[in-house]
C-alpha cells in the first residue's frame, strides 16, 4: 500500500530563479525589519548601500531579480510603519548611491533612471533636483543611445520645474552631442534649439540649425522642412530685435 504522504522531491527540482527570489526576499525582509522600530512612529533614515559584491552574494548572483527587488524596496522607503516621510527628508546622496547600485546589477534596467527623473527630481528642492540630474547625466553618458529618455526628462525638469534654462541647455546639448542611433527620436535631439530660443540665444540656435541643415545629416525631408521653417522664424525674430 502506497504511503499517503507525498514523496519529497529534491531541492534541485526547484528552479534556481525561484530559490533566488525567495532568498533575496527573505534577506530584504530581514534587513527591513532589522532597521524597523515600534509603531510609535520612530523613523529610520536611508543609509548608504552595501558593497555590490555583498548584494550579489545575497542574491545568489541573480542580479536582475535582485535589482528589481531593491528598486521596489527603495521606492517604498518613504512609507514606514507609523511614519510617512517626505522625499525632502531622504538623504539624496544615498538615494543616488542606491540607484547606482541597482543599475550596476542590471545595466539594461531603465526604471532607476526614470525614477530619478520622474519621482525623486519632482521634489521642489533645487539641491536635490540638481543631484538627481547629475546622477542621470553621469549614467546617460555611459550609454546615451539607450538611456536618452531619462536625459530628455532631465531637460524638462531643469526648464519647467527648476526654471534653470542654463542647466536645461547643458542637458539638451549633451543629448544632442552624444546620441547617434536612429532609435533616438529626432524631437529629443532638437531640444537644445528650443531651449536656446527660450534663453533669447537666437543667434546660437540659428547657427546650430543652419549647421545641421548644411551637414546633410538629415535625410528625412519632413525634418529638413521643419528645421528650414524654424530657421526662417529665427531669422525674422533676429531682424525684429535689431
Amino acid at each position: 500500500m502506497k504511503s499517503l504522504l507525498t514523496e519529497t522531491r529534491p531541492l534541485t527540482y526547484v528552479p534556481k530563479r525561484i530559490i533566488t527570489l525567495l532568498i533575496t526576499s527573505l534577506v530584504l525582509q530581514c534587513l527591513w525589519h532589522g532597521m524597523q522600530f515600534d509603531l510609535t512612529g520612530k523613523r529610520t533614515d536611508l543609509t548608504a548601500p552595501p558593497d555590490q559584491q555583498f548584494v550579489r552574494l545575497l542574491g545568489l548572483s541573480d542580479d536582475v531579480t535582485t535589482a528589481r527587488l531593491l528598486m521596489l524596496w527603495l521606492q517604498a522607503f518613504d512609507t514606514q510603519p507609523g511614519v510617512s516621510l517626505s522625499l525632502r527628508e531622504l538623504d539624496y546622496s544615498h538615494v543616488s548611491d542606491w540607484l547606482g547600485l541597482i543599475l550596476q546589477l542590471d545595466e539594461k534596467m531603465q526604471y532607476p533612471l526614470l525614477a530619478a527623473a520622474r519621482f525623486y527630481a519632482e521634489v521642489p528642492d533645487p539641491d536635490r533636483q540638481r543631484l538627481m540630474i547629475r546622477f542621470i547625466t553621469d549614467k546617460f553618458i555611459e550609454e546615451p543611445n539607450y538611456r536618452w529618455p531619462a536625459m530628455a526628462h532631465a531637460v524638462y525638469i531643469a526648464k519647467h520645474r527648476m526654471k534653470d534654462l542654463s542647466l536645461a541647455q547643458q542637458c539638451a546639448r549633451l543629448l544632442r552631442e552624444h546620441t547617434s542611433s536612429a532609435q533616438v527620436p529626432y524631437w529629443a535631439r532638437q531640444m537644445e534649439f528650443f531651449v536656446l530660443e527660450d534663453m533669447g540665444e537666437l543667434e546660437a540656435a540659428k547657427i546650430l540649425i543652419g549647421g545641421l541643415l548644411e551637414s546633410g545629416e538629415l535625410e528625412d525631408k519632413h525634418q529638413r522642412h521643419f528645421l528650414a521653417q524654424k530657421l526662417q522664424q529665427l531669422e525674422e525674430k533676429i531682424k525684429q530685435g535689431n
